[in-house]
């Protein structure tokens, strides 16, 4: 029976020996678990970039509707700034002083023996600057719009003519204060005073007359 030698065998069981190594064994299933950490991280990072782009996008679209949103606001603050003065253009429109108006009521309040000679109508404004909204020491002051009070001071001159100068003036001052217009305009908290009375003398006509004044301060209107 003849007999086998493997030459081999010496160098076979050292591969073994090294194949059965738990060092490299180790060292193996460090480097996998290295490359799939590596795999892992970079997923993270590219999952990261992707949530870090739509961020921007997002960033962006909401910049966009903040601005748009400003823009609309200021348009409506500008709507109803627009709206309040067209209103108060309106009221000024509607409710100003007419000369006319007066001049008509005159026409219509007459007295046979007292002449009007002189007519004055003084109208001032006076102005108060808009407040402007402010924080002081964690205290709001509100703001406070702008306004002007309107004061109207009618004046007349006069002279009565009749028979006992001075009579009819206080006649034709109740005459004028139960016209419709005065009553309408100065309601009941203004009234026509006589503002001055003079000494009876005598006119370019050689009749004698008094000479006088009457006042009617028209009710303050702020606007």
């Amino acid at each position: 029976m003849p007999i086998r030698l493997n030459l081999l065998a010496e160098a076979q069981s050292a591969e073994d020996a090294r194949r059965r190594d738990p060092v490299k064994r180790a060292i193996w299933v460090g480097a996998l678990l290295v490359s799939l950490v590596l795999v892992w991280s970079s997923s993270l990072q590219l999952k990261a970039m992707l949530a870090k782009n739509d961020l921007s996008q997002l960033e962006g679209q909401m910049n966009t509707l903040t601005n748009e949103y400003k823009q609309v606001v200021g348009n409506q603050k500008m709507v109803a700034d627009i709206n309040h003065k067209l209103s108060e253009l309106h009221k000024l429109t509607t409710n100003r002083f007419l000369n006319g108006t007066l001049l008509n009521a005159l026409q219509k309040t007459t007295h046979d023996d007292v002449h009007l000679v002189h007519l004055r109508v003084t109208q001032e404004y006076s102005m108060v600057e808009e407040i402007k909204a402010r924080t002081n020491a964690n205290r709001i002051t509100p703001a406070k719009p702008g306004s002007s009070t309107e004061r109207i001071t009618l004046t007349l001159d006069g002279n009565d003519i009749s028979l006992n100068p001075g009579e009819q003036v206080l006649k034709f001052k109740e005459m004028l204060a139960n016209n419709e217009y005065f009553e309408a305009v100065l309601g009941k908290t203004s009234e026509i005073n006589l503002k001055n009375q003079g000494a009876p003398q005598a006119n370019t006509e050689g009749r004698l007359c008094v000479m006088f004044t009457l006042e009617c301060r028209y009710p303050e209107r702020k606007r």
